[in-house]
């Protein structure tokens, strides 16, 4: 039977951790069919983190990391093993990355896995993903970023046109909610793949420090001829930016730094350089803003401190 290796990477939030953690549980609980190996990345927290995984869930491979390298760096370090050890990682196992601050529902990881045995074409897929106000995250089915595509999002066409297929492709947001649909991109909150999949494409690009190195993985699956599809049947709960909300500014540079280094490294050879300086200057202007936006709204002993 697969088994599904569910990743986990941790920063300075054990009390998030707990709640995650205790969800998988549950679900292996309540549907046993297929084995769950669960795995966390400790990010060098300095709460209580490793303390919590220690003593309340002893059955979890944990992994403490000496030093904090993002996303993409902590991921890869159980990956990396997973992929170098045959006796771990089974042809037809699966890998999913689940954020820290997400809850599962009971059934969603047995749907996802259902859905990828029914459907051999598809090497991703991911779960309609909610917020605490029981909204979209709109990041869980995505178009990539293309030179068009970002304007549209940059320029704010995509938000004056929500249901337009051509100006809301990023997002999607012209899809009902509940439509099964094959898509370019899913979010790295949870995300769930074929352990085949995952030897062709290779692991996590460290470039990114925190986002868009889903968006280059994903890129990276549909570049292999594999399907990616959203299927809202299965339901994640993400309390997003719970951890990154507490670093707001050093969020705000990854988040804009992601967007260059994806654009430079798939679509900047193939874009006239006017363009690229276009868009260069758009993510440049567009992180200012954030930034200035973010310190006019942070009080002053937060900056202070």
């Amino acid at each position: 039977m697969p088994t599904l290796h569910v990743i986990i990477l941790n920063y300075n939030r054990g009390d998030l951790l707990r709640t995650c953690l205790a969800s998988l549980q549950h679900a292996a609980q309540a549907h046993p069919r297929h084995p769950y190996r669960m795995w966390v990345i400790d990010n060098a927290s300095t709460d209580d983190s490793v303390a919590i995984i220690e003593r309340e869930f002893p059955e979890i491979d944990l992994i403490k990391s000496p030093v904090n390298g993002g996303f993409a760096h902590g991921n890869n370090l159980v990956l990396r093993r997973l992929m170098t050890t045959p006796s771990l990682l089974a042809i037809d196992d699966y890998v999913m990355l689940l954020n820290n601050d997400t809850e599962i529902t009971p059934d969603a990881l047995e749907l996802l896995i259902h859905f990828m045995e029914t459907n051999p074409t598809v090497g991703a897929v991911g779960p309609k993903v909610l917020l605490p106000d029981g909204s979209l995250d709109l990041a869980c089915r995505r178009s990539f970023p293309t030179p068009e595509v970002a304007f549209y999002r940059m320029s704010g066409l995509a938000k004056l046109f929500p249901h337009s297929r051509r100006f809301a492709r990023y997002n999607l947001s012209f899809l009902p909610v509940d439509q099964q649909s094959d898509v370019d991109a899913l979010v790295g909150a949870a995300l769930l793949l074929r352990a085949n999949v995952l030897r062709e494409i290779g692991l996590l690009d460290e470039a990114f420090f925190m986002y868009g190195e889903d968006l280059d993985w994903c890129y990276r699956i549909k570049a292999y001829g594999w399907r990616i599809v959203y299927e809202p049947r299965a339901v994640v709960h993400h309390h997003k930016r719970a951890t990154s909300a507490r670093h707001a500014a050093l969020t705000i540079h990854a988040f804009y730094d992601a967007m260059r280094i994806f654009h430079r490294k798939h679509y900047a050879r193939d874009t006239l350089a006017p363009l690229n300086w276009l868009i260069e200057y758009g993510i440049m202007a567009k992180e200012a803003w954030a930034l200035l936006r973010n310190r006019l709204h942070t009080p002053l002993w937060q900056r202070v401190g």
